[in-house]
Formats: structure tokens, C-alpha cells, sequence
């Protein structure tokens, strides 16, 4: 396993969408490890693989209970609305408030390349839709209905 240099917000490899993966190799496991690394070692909650400059449709994310691994994911279903604040491995320092449903259900392959189906509600669903963002190219600061410069303390 390696640690892999996280893409800030500038490069353009984040703007792009990343490629559905047709077979889950060794190379497709070496990344998913290095991302896995990579997310703790930042401690983040999810990652996408075009945030390691890899445009493929993979995403890691733990909330706190365990690691899911989701190859080509895709939002099936989504309830309610929530407002919460997000940021961003490759926008350190700054946050957002962004409405995101509350509930979604997503469809992806495991690295057995079995079909899996994850409902999550909260934390859980925002980072599902967070890190299917980054596969098409879309950052959270593109949906923010006010970006916060975390670095700028109130007053200022």
C-alpha cells in the first residue's frame, strides 16, 4: 500500500468524469488499498479515485464503521432533504452548506465484482453523493449555498 497525493480543487483531472471500470484487477485492488491509506492518513471520510488523479469509478468511504468500497456506484433512489455543513480532502480549509437528500440508496460492485445495493441516512448518504460528485466532475462548492473559509475566524 502507498499514500497517494490528494488533487486540489485546481487541478483539472477533478472536472473530468472518470470511466466506468470493466474488470476489477490488481491494479484496480492496489488503488483501492492506496485510497483506503490515503483517506485515513488524511482523515477524511470518503475518496474518489480522480481525487488521487485516477479516472475510474471508484469511491472508499468510512464513517466510523468500517471501510465500503464501491466500484462504478450510482444514486438509485433518494428521500428527504438535509442541510449540513461539508468540506473537502482537495479543498482544505474550506466548507459548505449543502442541501443533500437525507436517505439515498446507490447500486455498485464490490471488489468481487458482486452487485451491491447501500442505503445510507446522514453522514453516510452525504458522503455517497459527495464522492459520486467527484466521479462526474462535480466539487461540493459547485452545489454550496455558502462556501465558509474555514481559516477566517467570525468577525474577521
Amino acid at each position: 500500500m502507498a499514500l497517494r497525493k490528494i488533487r486540489q480543487y485546481y487541478d483539472e483531472i477533478l472536472r473530468k468524469k472518470a470511466k466506468e471500470v470493466n474488470k476489477v484487477d490488481e491494479r484496480t485492488k492496489e488503488l483501492i488499498e492506496d485510497m483506503l491509506e490515503t483517506m485515513y492518513n488524511a482523515e477524511g471520510v470518503g475518496l474518489a479515485a480522480p481525487q488521487v488523479g485516477i479516472l475510474k469509478r471508484v469511491i472508499v468511504i468510512d464513517v466510523g464503521e468500517g471501510p465500503i468500497v464501491l466500484i462504478n456506484p450510482k444514486i438509485i433512489d433518494s428521500k428527504g432533504e438535509c442541510m449540513m455543513k461539508e468540506g473537502c480532502l482537495s479543498i482544505p480549509g474550506i466548507t459548505g452548506e449543502v442541501i443533500r437528500p437525507e436517505i439515498v440508496t446507490a447500486e455498485a460492485l464490490d471488489l468481487n465484482e458482486e452487485k451491491v445495493v447501500i442505503e445510507g441516512e446522514g453522514l453516510l448518504a452525504r458522503a455517497l453523493l459527495h464522492e459520486i460528485d467527484h466521479l462526474d466532475g462535480v466539487l461540493f462548492t459547485d452545489k454550496a449555498l455558502r462556501v465558509i473559509d474555514s481559516d477566517i475566524k467570525e468577525g474577521d
